[in-house]
């Protein structure tokens, strides 16, 4: 049985003092934090291990889809949107 799969929208704020999902942001995208800079990938690798944390998922299941230079980013993970919803008690 093939598993859904959801695009997460992720406004990410690097160089933070601790990594942290903060839950949504008025437009409606996951807002997140991230220690790590924003160079060289770091700040995206932080995110990704993060997101992967949070949701239970080994790192190699969330995929960055665009936004590698953008503080906006868009991510796949193999779970559906209420999947996600549960696991990040979002509203």
């Amino acid at each position: 049985m093939a598993r859904s799969s959801s695009r997460l929208t992720v406004r990410v704020t690097p160089r933070a003092s601790y990594d942290a999902v903060d839950g949504l942001t008025a437009e409606g995208h996951l807002a997140v934090r991230v220690a790590a800079p924003p160079a060289d990938g770091a700040a995206n690798a932080a995110v990704t291990r993060l997101l992967a944390r949070a949701l239970g998922l080994p790192a190699r299941d969330v995929v960055l889809v665009r936004g590698a230079t953008s503080r906006i980013k868009l991510f796949e993970v193999p779970l559906s949107f209420e999947e996600v919803r549960a696991r990040l008690t979002l509203p």
